[in-house]
């Protein structure tokens, strides 16, 4: 007897990216222009504790903070981890510390990178100071990273004695984008494999728990409420119902869809479990909870585009109140 070959295990590189904007407020504004000049600030709190990085309130009485102190550029490594593979988009390309530095005037500590030569060369305790980019424009990458020093040997004030400061610095900055984003490979294992592989020839295949019976799609490989495998394949739809939706009003980046548009909850026949997908081939102030879709298939495509009404009556509530 010649065993069946194994599927194929589907595998692909995947990129989730999210360039998020936000406003700053007084504090965070301070904080981040102050960098752009060389400024290292802080905000001292109503029983003295100096914070770096600031915060705008009190994490123990959750009072707003105002105060703003400048602290020394040199500190002391609290704690370290070192990274012998940096990733694109870190501080440094070369193998480098991930640091907790307390700067000299400031009684929490600084998440960055230490510029040291291995591993055996970073110790809990040892002197850093900031190394500033040659360009900077108000951001926390305007501090390099940190790079080793010796004790402060200089004439001058004690660089352990923060020193107020009103915060005040021309052309503050007032927002930033902050750029999330993760590489990695994603293995969807055997139940995903197999749903993708069907997607490819315009089939929906969930799979049935032998327990409670209910129908997963996409399966999981494990029913999530029994706890037990699921092997049964059992195909839905093409056709589903609309549970829940949202309207989008902002326009993704690299997604060549014209705002606004509706993302919605999709309960395909046969299924107990609704699928996220979006709407398209009706107004998007008509989508509603009970409308009837089914999937628009692009050429090539490997998944529907989107789905569109069948013109059937809404579904009444109680076949899908159970899957909001």
């Amino acid at each position: 007897m010649t065993a069946a070959p194994v599927p194929e295990v589907l595998r692909a590189p995947l990129v989730v990216e999210f360039p998020f904007t936000r406003s700053l407020g007084p504090v965070q504004s301070a904080f981040l222009t102050g960098l752009r000049e060389r400024v290292v600030l802080g905000v001292r709190t109503a029983g003295g504790t100096v914070m770096v990085p600031p915060t705008e309130y009190d994490p123990v009485t959750a009072e707003e903070i105002r105060d703003l102190v400048e602290v020394a550029p040199t500190g002391t490594v609290t704690t370290f981890a070192w990274n012998p593979r940096p990733r694109p988009g870190q501080p440094l390309t070369t193998p480098f510390a991930w640091v907790l530095v307390r700067l000299d005037g400031a009684d929490t500590a600084l998440l960055h990178a230490l510029d040291a030569p291995g591993p055996d060369a970073v110790r809990t305790g040892d002197r850093v100071r900031i190394r500033w980019a040659a360009e900077r424009t108000g951001a926390i990458t305007d501090i390099a990273c940190f790079e080793p020093c010796g004790p402060v040997t200089e004439p001058g004030p004690d660089p352990a004695a923060p020193t107020a400061h009103d915060g005040r610095f021309d052309a503050p900055v007032t927002g930033i984008v902050a750029e999330a984003r993760l590489d990695y490979t994603y293995g969807p294992g055997r139940a995903q494999t197999a749903y993708i592989n069907a997607l490819a020839e315009r089939r929906t295949v969930g799979e049935r728990c032998p327990s409670c019976h209910k129908v997963y799609v996409p399966p999981r490989g494990a029913c999530p409420t029994c706890g037990v495998a699921t092997t049964e394949r059992v195909e839905v739809g093409p056709a589903g119902t609309v549970t829940t939706f949202c309207i989008v009003n902002i326009k993704a980046k690299n997604l060549d869809i014209e705002v606004p548009y509706v993302y919605a909850h999709i309960a395909l026949d046969g299924a107990d479990l609704a699928l996220h997908a979006r709407i398209g081939g009706i107004p998007y102030d008509q989508v509603r909870m009970g409308l009837r879709v089914e999937p628009v298939w692009t050429e090539g495509g490997r998944h529907p585009d989107h789905y569109r009404p069948t013109g059937e009556p809404d579904a009444d509530y109680d076949t899908y109140k159970e899957l909001l």
